[in-house]
């Protein structure tokens, strides 16, 4: 197996994780939502759902270039969470500030990866 299948994996594992901890922690994620969005429980739910079967779709050959796309637009869509935690630290005091930070270059380097499968 070459790196690139074996890092496919690890995403779609890293990305199934997160789906699935969206069930398990909704409000952790409905916290960090930016209060202009409406709706943060069912946004949460969704992004958990979308996250599970990208992640899924991204091991399936017939779909994985879709579902990398997929993951990269999900990516995109929830980047304002992370600015929205960079810009209120007050609101994460558990989280140190560089890391909410470094959270914003790191969804760069998510996206760009999943994109490499598309």
């Amino acid at each position: 197996m070459d790196v690139k299948t074996i890092l496919q994996y690890v995403l779609a594992l890293f990305m199934v994780a997160a789906g699935v901890n969206h069930f398990l922690k909704p409000r952790m994620y409905m916290r960090i939502m930016p209060p202009y969005l409406p709706w943060h429980r069912e946004l949460v739910l969704l992004s958990g759902v979308a996250e599970v079967l990208l992640g899924i779709f991204l091991l399936v050959p017939a779909t994985t270039r879709l579902a990398a796309w997929g993951l990269g637009a999900l990516l995109v869509a929830v980047f304002p969470a992370n600015i929205h935690m960079a810009r209120h630290p007050e609101q994460f005091r558990k989280i140190p500030r560089q890391l909410l930070w470094a959270r914003l270059p790191l969804q760069v380097v998510l996206i760009a990866w999943a994109l490499w499968y598309a």
